[in-house]
């Protein structure tokens, strides 16, 4: 949980392991990019909020933990579980209280949300990537987000915010052919964070596969519409499906809004 500083401010302490961790995450983001965050006060709060933000890079876990953790609050990640194999990263991620994600059949995912949920009604702040991975969309859009952030957001009633980051691909590019890594000269690493996600009309349903289908779209087209203004042009009408290498409608309107509109089912990834 929180504290609050002698500012006010929610101020979360950690223990060795968040010593540890920022030793050595401070320095990198600060050599390897310049951070510029705007809409930094909706992460300035005390209780559980789920933080939810496109992934455009291998490093961008790195920056949003810096920058939750200038901003009073330790970010629980979900990420895969493979991670915690190895070597010291794996020590890392138990010691800080991360949470795993078995990838597998359908329904692999569930300890995982519960786990989140958990650190949710306890005050704790959860990160997701809903994309899954790095974004494989050839303009580095966010791809058709899976279903399990609506799982997670219709879960309780607690802020879901929206976080856009652009630049870290251009220190680290996860997908290119050659130099992946280039970090000098040093980028502008541009973070905006919005106000959280009115998600009331929707909590107040049952949660059956139509409400997670529009809860989803509702989420993921917020952080696209903020990715948009972070890179000052219009944001696409359709998602990218990585499954099959295509974009396809984001909703029936085809307004690119992200908001619900009357597609199909078929409409949640797998």
């Amino acid at each position: 949980m929180a504290r609050r500083s002698s500012t006010g401010r929610p101020s979360e302490r950690g223990g060795l392991w968040i010593g540890f961790c920022q030793t050595i995450m401070y320095p990198a983001a600060f050599l390897l990019g310049r951070e510029r965050v705007s809409g930094g006060e909706h992460l300035r709060r005390s209780g559980g909020y789920l933080v939810v933000a496109n992934h455009i890079s291998h490093l961008d876990p790195l920056y949003d933990a810096v920058i939750m953790k200038k901003h009073g609050r330790i970010p629980r990640f979900m990420a895969k579980a493979s991670l915690w194999k190895v070597p010291v990263l794996g020590n890392a991620l138990r010691g800080t209280a991360q949470i795993p994600v078995e990838r597998g059949p359908r329904g692999a995912g569930q300890a995982s949300l519960t786990a989140a949920t958990e650190a949710l009604a306890t005050g704790q702040v959860v990160l997701i990537y809903p994309d899954g991975t790095v974004t494989k969309d050839p303009d580095r859009w966010p791809m058709r987000p899976r279903p399990g952030v609506a799982s997670l957001a219709l879960a309780g009633d607690f802020p879901v915010i929206p976080l856009a980051q652009w630049g870290t691909h251009a220190v680290y590019d996860s997908y290119a052919q050659g130099r992946k890594f280039r970090p000098w000269p040093r980028k502008d690493i541009q973070v905006k964070v919005g106000p959280p996600i009115d998600l009331s009309e929707l909590r107040s349903r049952p949660v059956d596969a139509r409400t997670t289908l529009e809860a989803t779209l509702l989420i993921m087209g917020a952080v696209r519409d903020l990715l948009a203004d972070v890179r000052g042009e219009a944001a696409p009408k359709t998602w990218y499906d990585p499954k099959k290498g295509a974009a396809r409608p984001a909703t029936s309107t085809g307004d690119g809004s992200g908001r619900p509109g009357a597609a199909g089912q078929d409409g949640a990834a797998r």
